[in-house]
């Protein structure tokens, strides 16, 4: 039977060997719930990068630019961190850079896994059923906030621990603690996570309808998966 385990926070991936297992990236507020949006929408690809010059660079390499830090909209950035941004008939088939405080430096550190995808409530079915396909052991990468745990991406990790105990054994205490902290709070998961820190923080940046959304279980039936240095959406065309 393959393994599940959670990692809470990018400072803890050192602790994990990720050579044989597909991990999944989460951000849910809201880095990751902006690529499964962008790309359920049309964007051809997502290129993540960890520092905001980088991305502003591939400017002149015809991508579009987007760019979040604490939570904000960098200036001069083509897009920033809102899921809804993501959904303009006028990005499909666009290139996207994207860099973010916490989400594109879990893929960067994650690299050296077997196989990247990412996931958010918003694809959380998606994801659960490629991995049972996969019968690979499985690792759930929290991007947390500046290396800290976070309440919205433990939650998304007790889901999908949730979602695959039949079929994986939980290889961490980390997975039985997110998993339970699902059980508890999946009536009202809204009401868990408007108390959380993230949220708190970013209460001045009008972004309830945010939040809202990230929350939202299975609205894209999409797996975007890193493949050679960009998220792609997975179809039956791409290699794994």
């Amino acid at each position: 039977m393959p393994t599940i385990e959670v990692c809470f926070s990018p400072n803890l991936l050192s602790l994990h060997n990720l050579n044989d297992k597909i991990v999944v990236v989460v951000d849910i507020l809201r880095a990751t719930s902006c690529m499964v949006t962008a790309l359920a929408c049309g964007v051809e690809s997502i290129l993540p990068l960890q520092d905001v010059e980088t991305c502003k660079s591939m400017q002149l390499q015809g991508y579009l630019v987007a760019a979040e830090r604490d939570g904000k909209k960098v200036e001069g950035f083509d897009l920033g961190n809102s899921p809804f941004s993501y959904m303009d008939s006028h990005l499909q088939g666009k290139k996207i850079a994207f860099t973010t405080t916490n989400g594109t430096q879990v893929i960067k550190l994650s690299e050296s896994a077997k196989q990247i995808v990412v996931g958010a409530f918003l694809n959380l079915s998606a994801i659960a059923n490629y991995l049972k396909k996969q019968q690979g052991d499985v690792l759930i990468a929290c991007a947390g906030w500046k290396g800290q745990v976070n309440v919205e991406d433990t939650l998304f990790a007790g889901a999908l621990v949730q979602e695959l105990s039949q079929e994986f054994s939980t290889a961490n205490d980390s997975a039985l603690l997110a998993q339970s902290l699902y059980l508890t709070h999946q009536g009202n998961l809204l009401a868990f996570v408007s108390l959380c820190s993230h949220v708190q923080r970013l209460k001045n940046l009008g972004i309830q309808k945010d939040i809202e959304f990230c929350l939202q279980k299975n609205v894209y039936e999409i797996v975007p998966i890193l493949q050679n240095g960009s998220l792609v959406k997975l179809t039956s065309q791409v290699a794994i």
